[in-house]
């Protein structure tokens, strides 16, 4: 149940990271967190996400959600592995039951 979001890029720029996907995650505005436990504290998509994606990576420390851009800053640079797995998680957002 549900669908997969599309990857269309991911792009490491130094620690942060710059997943572009097929479909919009939040408004035009943007919504930044610093924390998992700030991000819970809503409820919106991003938050969720955000929740999600500091839950995988403990090297994670901000997130910015703007429209279909996830931008993802670690502690250290990103290697191959953590690109994929993170990337992953945006993938499988939507996602209710895994493959």
């Amino acid at each position: 149940m549900g669908q997969t979001i599309e990857i269309k890029s991911v792009k490491p720029i130094d620690r942060v990271l710059v997943i572009d996907t097929d479909r919009s995650l939040s408004g035009q505005d943007g919504e930044s967190f610093t924390g998992r436990l700030l991000a819970a504290q809503d409820d919106t998509f991003p938050a969720q996400l955000a929740v999600r994606l500091f839950e995988s990576d403990e090297e994670i420390d901000y997130i910015f959600v703007q429209s279909n851009t996830v931008s993802v800053r670690r502690l250290s640079p990103w290697d191959e592995a953590g690109q994929q797995a993170t990337a992953q998680v945006v993938a499988e957002f939507f996602r209710v039951y895994p493959d």
